[in-house]
């Protein structure tokens, strides 16, 4: 073999050398096109809302592999559907790629019901959300703390702390209504400085309300000007010339008329 070669011409040697080359390098790239399916790709289907049997009969027909890598729950989806597809519907893979879908759970998962009594609505309203659970009916009771959740429903019937529940469940509130349950009679805030005024009627759990100077007057201190008329008033005059005491209730507001000036004996009673 030896002698074959050396008995013929360098340059022909060369370009027998050369010639093997070229085709081991056809071969070689003829191999790896086929190995690698070079330019044999296809456009990945949308199948996200699909039913997770029927996509993977669509994905299987186009010779994708499938397979479910993971599951939410969402309820606002279809149980049992995809929720989200990898790669994206309309990418440009190599056959036989393996696509990876999410779908929705076909139960939906339990939570612990949480006590939200003494919750404002809106932090009750957003615990709710961070568990997946939502919001259903709000109804009001007698109540001082304003807004406060002092009751919680499920389809009307109270729901213990604790209780486990369906992810999504509606959630019902019956929330005070910032007024209390039982009346009072009406204050006499006449003569008092409005300093006064707050700090009695803070025992009271009543609030003041609008507080209005006096038609021609000049107040600078609102704090320590006088109280020389209130809505409403401690008692309305009847027609027999009795009185009868007006009502309010806790967490109710009571406005006032002030001047720098303090009320006559007269404008007082």
């Amino acid at each position: 073999m030896f002698k074959f070669l050396t008995n013929r011409p360098f340059w022909v040697n060369l370009l027998v050398a050369i010639g093997i080359v070229v085709l081991l390098l056809v071969l070689l790239f003829s191999s790896l096109s086929f190995l690698t399916r070079h330019n044999k790709n296809s456009k990945v289907p949308s199948v996200t809302g699909r039913n997770v049997e029927e996509a993977k009969r669509l994905l299987e027909s186009l010779g994708f592999d499938v397979e479910v890598q993971d599951s939410i729950y969402l309820d606002n989806a279809a149980r049992l559907s995809v929720t989200k597809q990898q790669p994206e519907a309309d990418a440009v893979v190599k056959n036989g790629r393996t696509v990876y879908l999410t779908i929705n759970r076909a139960v939906a998962p339990l939570v612990e019901m949480p006590d939200l009594r003494g919750f404002s609505y809106l932090s009750a309203k957003l615990y709710l959300q961070s568990l997946g659970l939502k919001m259903g009916d709000t109804s009001y009771t007698p109540d001082i703390a304003k807004n406060a959740v002092r009751e919680q429903k499920i389809h009307g019937r109270p729901v213990a702390p604790g209780t486990k529940v369906n992810m999504g469940t509606e959630i019902d509130f019956v929330l005070g209504s910032g007024i209390g349950n039982s009346e009072m009679n009406v204050p006499d805030l006449l003569g008092m400085t409005v300093g006064q005024a707050r700090e009695f009627l803070a025992t009271l759990s009543v609030s003041l309300g609008a507080v209005v100077t006096e038609a021609g007057d000049a107040v600078s201190d609102t704090e320590n000007a006088y109280i020389t008329r209130q809505k409403p008033m401690p008692y309305e005059i009847l027609s027999d010339g009795s009185r009868s005491s007006n009502k309010i209730r806790s967490g109710q507001l009571l406005d006032v008329y002030i001047s720098s000036k303090p009320p006559s004996a007269d404008s007082a009673h």
